[in-house]
């Protein structure tokens, strides 16, 4: 028997059920049912009256599910100082921060450093997140004032939580910045408060006619003049007898550099510097 589309179909013919669908027990009525307890309330439907059973429990919450596929990622926290090395850094998750003037050569030592260590390491550059900014980025070329002040701080402490979730993680992290030792709590007590007691430090300081010869290579906002050069170059030297190590660079190359950098580090494993 064909059915007109979308019309409902006839009842089911079962046990049940009668011809038109009208129940079973209508068709063939036999002896009443002995009187009993009403049936147990379905959860979350109200108690009938008369029930003197268990009180009905309702049934618990969906736990809802993470589906995205992502991982938690652990706190993070205060980087202690990681276990000495028997040689070199090793396997040694560290957090570092290469300090020096601009035309140094910390950023591109840092990137090579941390794409050589047998280990998963990551690298930050402030300048790179300081340039995040597109549209009303403040250039200290243009003045040091309050906006650039600003977001330099905000640069730093958004590099300070990059670092802390790679080290979360098991990821070492280089960072590097233009650090002046006469402003300790900006500076270098500013990354201590972001990353924690952990961090290493290290001055990469070449002599100043290197370092403007490197700054003559740059260009766009990362090309000084070369009286900024040379103010820069001279306040870093107040690193000298603070007790951080020391490179001076003057006469190595990329490579050579970022070894005796891996080897400065073990050192600071084996003696962590006061600071």
């Amino acid at each position: 028997m064909q059915h007109a589309v979308g019309a409902p179909l006839p009842p089911p013919h079962g046990p049940g059920h009668g011809p038109a669908g009208r129940p079973h027990h209508d068709q063939h009525p036999g002896p009443p049912l002995p009187p009993g307890p009403p049936p147990p309330p379905i959860p979350g439907a109200p108690v009938p009256q008369g029930w003197s059973g268990p009180a009905p429990q309702h049934a618990p919450a969906p736990v809802p599910r993470d589906t995205t596929g992502h991982l938690a990622l652990p706190p993070g926290g205060p980087v202690p100082l990681p276990a000495q090395q028997a040689s070199g850094t090793g396997a040694a998750t560290l957090a570092v921060l290469l300090i020096g003037p601009a035309g140094a050569g910390k950023t591109t030592v840092a990137r090579l450093w941390a794409a050589r260590r047998r280990v998963p390491t990551a690298h930050v550059s402030l300048d790179d997140v300081r340039e995040w900014v597109r549209s009303g980025f403040a250039d200290p070329q243009s003045g040091w004032n309050d906006q650039s002040e600003a977001q330099y701080r905000l640069a730093r402490r958004t590099c300070g939580f990059a670092a802390r979730n790679f080290l979360a993680n098991g990821i070492s992290c280089i960072l590097d910045d233009a650090v002046f030792p006469d402003r300790p709590a900006v500076g270098l007590g500013g990354w201590k408060r972001h990353v924690g007691p952990g961090l290493l430090p290290v001055v990469l300081l070449p002599g100043l006619e290197v370092v403007l010869e490197r700054n003559a290579a740059r260009s766009g906002n990362r090309r000084l003049s070369d009286e900024e050069v040379a103010r820069i170059h001279g306040r870093m030297a107040g690193w000298y007898g603070s007790g951080l190590p020391i490179i001076d660079n003057s006469a190595y190359d990329v490579e050579t550099t970022a070894q005796v950098l891996d080897d400065v580090l073990a050192r600071a494993l084996a003696s962590p510097p006061s600071w």
